[in-house]
């Protein structure tokens, strides 16, 4: 009684890992057709041929944001938007300062740290913008 127990859960666990088996080695061709075909885009890609994208889409041409541009824009956005809530805040320190010289000195040090902040991002932007500008028309 053991033994034909024993051939039954043998049987059970062995037959779906043998269908499986057989499952698996009947369709390697679709997967080795895949793979032929993706290593031949593959070179065709190393070779130049059939790119996606472009230095357009990075750089912008044409009068259009490329991905370069748009950052550039969201970033000197945020820069600003924190520069002007600075600005207010060493404004409201400096007039809650009370006199209190280091109060005071810390409202100024915030104001100029805010305009410094201002300036430098829009280097910044004048330096990125000429870069872009150079790369698209160049290309």
């Amino acid at each position: 009684m053991t033994k034909t127990i024993k051939r039954l859960l043998s049987a059970a666990v062995l037959l779906p890992a043998m269908v499986l088996t057989v499952g698996l080695v009947a369709t390697p061709a679709p997967a080795h057709a895949a793979f032929e075909r993706g290593l031949s885009d593959g070179a065709q890609s190393a070779q130049g041929k059939d790119q996606q994208g472009d230095a357009a889409s990075l750089f912008g041409e044409g009068g259009q944001g490329g991905i370069f541009r748009t950052i550039t824009n969201v970033m000197l956005f945020l820069i600003g938007a924190i520069s002007v809530i600075m600005l207010i805040i060493g404004g409201i320190r400096y007039v809650v300062s009370g006199g209190d010289s280091t109060a005071v000195q810390n409202a100024k040090n915030t104001i100029l740290y805010a305009i410094v902040g201002v300036v430098v991002a829009i280097l910044a932007y004048a330096v990125v913008n000429f870069v872009i500008t150079s790369f698209s028309s160049g290309g």
